[in-house]
């Protein structure tokens, strides 16, 4: 394993230990059941923490802290796939080994360590809501379509510049404000894998796992697909308009 790759591999393992550990802390602690004010602590503290590590590890790794987003890079073409399998793999142990710190800090699995689930009979003003597997698979996935394709149009194409992480925290945030109280939002694998590792609760693990991958490769394909489509505009354009597209 060469030099560059190791220290992309633990730059993505310790961004995404320090993910988890604050994310599900922070759901374990103010939960998304409390109301309004929980549901921002967990919010911010997630979109925070992705955002700050971006910052930090963006110029190591890419700071990508979730399978999803290594996927969608993968699909999107910009990196190989040895690099995506272990960034995947790094990613998965440093989930699982913040949610396990995260255990002995609160002194056991009580709490839920923050564990995703959907929700059942959420009072929404004089009704209530019960999110079913098929409605939770859909939320999971177009809540990671968002972060990847604003991965993909501002880490990954560059036109944001060094602005990209706060655009991803930023989208990491709205996404659980919407999501959290319906289905957790982990939107990641490794932030939804990591505490049920630590408590031994999997339920609708298969969900939490399989639809953020889904999200990401649709949002690549319709990233592949832009970029494509400004490629042939800007084929097509007089020799003195013609610019690059950005990818």
């Amino acid at each position: 394993m060469s030099n560059r790759l190791a220290s992309k591999l633990l730059a993505e393992l310790v961004g995404t230990f320090s993910f988890v550990f604050i994310g599900a802390g922070a759901a374990a602690i103010a939960g998304t059941g409390v109301g309004l004010p929980g549901v921002v602590a967990v919010a911010f503290a997630h979109g925070l923490t992705i955002m700050a590590f971006a910052f930090a590890y963006g110029s190591v790794s890419g700071g990508h802290m979730n399978p999803a987003v290594t996927v969608g890079v993968l699909a999107a073409g910009a990196m190989s796939v040895g690099e995506a399998v272990g960034y995947i793999v790094s990613q998965l142990i440093g989930g699982i080994a913040g949610a396990l710190l995260l255990r002995t800090v609160l002194g056991g699995s009580a709490t839920g360590l923050g564990v995703p689930a959907l929700a059942h009979n959420l009072a929404l003003g004089a009704t209530t809501l019960t999110i079913t597997p098929t409605v939770g698979f859909l939320i999971e996935a177009v809540l990671a379509f968002f972060l990847v394709t604003v991965v993909l149009s501002t880490a990954v194409a560059g036109r944001a510049g060094s602005l990209a992480p706060l655009a991803i925290g930023m989208t990491l945030t709205l996404n659980i404000l919407m999501g959290g109280p319906l289905t957790g939002a982990p939107f990641n694998p490794a932030r939804a894998l990591g505490p049920m590792v630590a408590t031994g609760n999997y339920g609708d693990v298969w969900l939490y796992l399989a639809a953020p991958i889904v999200g990401a490769i649709i949002a690549a394909i319709l990233h592949t697909g832009l970029a494509w489509l400004a490629y042939e505009e800007a084929a097509s354009a007089p020799d003195g308009a013609r610019k690059a597209p950005a990818e």
